[in-house]
Parts: C-alpha cells; structure tokens; sequence
C-alpha cells in the first residue's frame, strides 16, 4: 500500500512479482530463503553490534549460506496511517538474529519513513525508484539517532548510506536481495546477498 503511493505510476514497471510482493494493501508477505552472504563491519564495532542486537537491530555475526525469513506486516495504525512492519530472522548457527522495521509513508515528501529496531533505535528516510530491469532501488536520505520520544538529526557526513536492491529471478523464480550498509568514515557497517521464495505460512 505505502509503496505503491510513494513509487507512483512507476510501480507499473516492476516485475509483476514485485509489485505483488510490495502492494501489500493488507495481510501479510511471508517468505523463506537463503543469505549466500553476510558480512558485519571492522573487529571493532563488535560491541556496537552486540549492543544493538537486544533491539534488533544490528548483530555480531557474518556467515555463509544463512537461512532466513522476511515476515511483512500491513496494517493501519491509532492513527489511521497505513504501516508496514518488518521482521527479518536469520538462523545464524549459535542464534537467530533479526533486523526489524516499521515503515510508514511520508506523502509530503515523497519518501518511506523507516524506524529501524525493537524498540526503535535509528530513523532513515528511503527512496524508492525503479531500475530499468524493473527491480527495486532503494537508498537512505536523512538519518537520525532515535531514543524513544527524542530523535537526533545526524549530519549528512556521519550518516551511514544504505542501497537495496531488490530483484526477481525468473530463471530460479526466486526473489533477490542485496543491501550494503556504508559509513563514510568506519567503512562497511553491513551487508547481505541473498534469495527467498514466498510461503504460506
């Protein structure tokens, strides 16, 4: 729902799955699949990742060929805004991680409003565009620091700059995902490579 009306006319040009996946009028998308990689950043953000991982948010682990589930959430919310709420696991072998979100859509600006963690510990705003092979971009914008009702604008030099890039494999006829999470000044904080299917339960 929220996509669709920030994407406009060019969420047409999608592949039809995508655009499936993403209209999410209402209900749930649930999907399983396969992390061929993920990687965390230098040795010595390891406790930032520990510290986070309680929100669920970011974690310690990297690995390869990680199971994992993508759960997508729509609903409206005590104030009658459309929300989508995302719940990513990944079966790491010594534990599962998450890396949740609640979305919802700024319709002034034309942009997804994304609170990262449980309970909430980073804001981003994301743009949507559409590539020519009509899989999904989507990159941060303006970023703040969150503790509870107290949001802290991050300078634009100290943001981290995040890309996603969602696709769909008509060959594998599978879903693909890549996201890189990069700080200007630490260098890679996060990313992940993978593909999943939906399911039904």
């Amino acid at each position: 729902m929220i996509y669709e009306t920030i994407v406009g006319t060019d969420f047409q040009k999608l592949h039809p799955k995508l655009q499936h996946r993403y209209a999410l009028r209402s209900g749930t998308f649930r999907a399983s699949g396969m992390m061929q990689s993920i990687e965390t950043g230098a040795p010595w953000l390891q406790p930032v990742y520990h510290y986070f991982a309680s929100s669920r948010f970011l974690f310690p682990e990297s690995g390869t060929n990680i199971p994992f589930t993508i759960t997508n959430t729509s609903y409206i919310n005590e104030s009658d805004e459309a929300v989508v709420y995302w719940e990513r696991a990944f079966q790491f072998p010594h534990a599962t991680r998450y890396f949740n979100a609640t979305m919802t859509a700024d319709l002034v600006n034309g942009l997804v409003k994304d609170y990262v963690g449980d309970p909430a510990r980073f804001y981003s705003a994301l743009h949507f565009s559409v590539t020519a092979e009509g899989s999904l971009l989507i990159r941060s914008g303006v970023q703040r620091a969150v503790f509870g009702a107290l949001e802290i604008p991050l300078p634009k030099k100290f943001a981290t700059r995040v890309v996603v890039l969602e696709g769909y494999d008509d060959t594998a006829q599978c879903y693909t995902i890549h996201v890189h999470m990069y700080h200007p000044h630490i260098g890679r904080m996060m990313s992940y490579a993978g593909t999943f299917t939906e399911t039904t339960h």
